[in-house]
C-alpha cells in the first residue's frame, strides 16, 4: 500500500487534461447529435485549467488544497453546464480528505466516490436520465465494492473504468431526462451522453495517474 502525495494528485490532473484533449474531437461529435457540439471543447478548457493551477501550487500543498485549486480554477475556466459539476466533485473529494498531508488507498476511494456524490448532488440528476452519472455513480459503486473484498487501488479503480464504460454504454439505450438533450426526447436514443462519455475518459485517466 503506498501514499498518494499531492505531487501525485498534481500529475493526475494533467494526466486527465492530455486524455481529455486526446479525446476532445470526439465528445464534440457525440455532443453535436444531442446538445452544443461543445461538450469536448468545454472539458478541455477545464481540465487545461485546473491541470495548470494545481501545477502552479507551492510543493508543501496537501491534497484538499490541490483539489479545491482544481476546482476553482474548473468553475473559472467553465461557467455552464460540467463546470459547477466538476467543481462540486473535486470540492467534495477535497472535504472528504481534509487535513490530511497524503492519501491512503482507503482515503482516495473515499474521495473518488466523494467526487461522484458531490455531481449527482450539484446536477441533481439520478441513473437512467443520460447523464455523466450514469457513468460516475456505477464506478464509485464498483471501486467501493471492490476495495471493501479486499482489493487494492489499482483493481478497485480498474473495476471502476470497467464500470463506467458499461454504464456510458448503457445510456444509448435511454431517453434523455436532463439538459439540452431533453429536448429531442425519443430521438436522443441509440446515441451514447457525451458526459458519460467524458467521465469514462476522466476515471480511466485518474486510474493510470494513481494506480500505476
Amino acid at each position: 500500500m503506498t501514499d498518494i502525495t499531492s505531487a501525485r494528485l498534481i500529475a493526475m490532473f494533467g494526466k486527465i487534461a492530455e486524455a481529455i484533449e486526446a479525446e476532445k474531437d470526439r465528445l464534440c461529435a457525440l455532443d453535436g447529435v444531442i446538445g452544443d457540439a461543445d461538450h469536448g471543447i468545454a472539458m478541455s478548457l477545464g481540465f487545461s485549467a485546473a491541470r495548470d493551477a494545481v501545477s502552479a501550487l507551492d510543493s508543501a500543498a496537501d491534497p484538499t488544497t490541490v483539489f479545491n485549486t482544481a476546482a476553482k480554477s474548473f468553475l473559472n475556466a467553465v461557467g455552464a453546464s460540467s463546470g459547477p459539476l466538476y467543481a462540486t466533485a473535486f470540492m467534495r473529494a477535497g472535504a472528504a480528505i481534509k487535513g490530511k498531508p497524503s492519501l491512503t488507498e482507503a482515503d482516495f476511494i473515499a474521495a473518488f466516490q466523494a467526487m461522484a456524490k458531490g455531481i449527482q448532488d450539484r446536477g441533481k440528476a439520478e441513473r437512467g436520465e443520460k447523464t455523466m452519472i450514469d457513468a460516475w455513480l456505477p464506478a464509485a459503486d464498483a471501486a467501493g465494492e471492490r476495495f471493501a473484498t479486499g482489493g487494492d487501488l489499482a483493481a478497485s479503480l480498474a473495476a471502476a473504468v470497467d464500470a463506467a464504460k458499461a454504464g456510458a454504454e448503457a445510456t444509448k439505450n435511454m431517453v434523455a431526462a436532463k439538459g439540452r438533450a431533453e429536448r429531442l426526447g425519443e430521438r436522443s436514443l441509440g446515441h451514447m451522453d457525451p458526459g458519460a462519455a467524458s467521465a469514462v475518459v476522466v476515471i480511466e485517466a485518474i486510474r493510470e495517474a494513481v494506480a500505476n
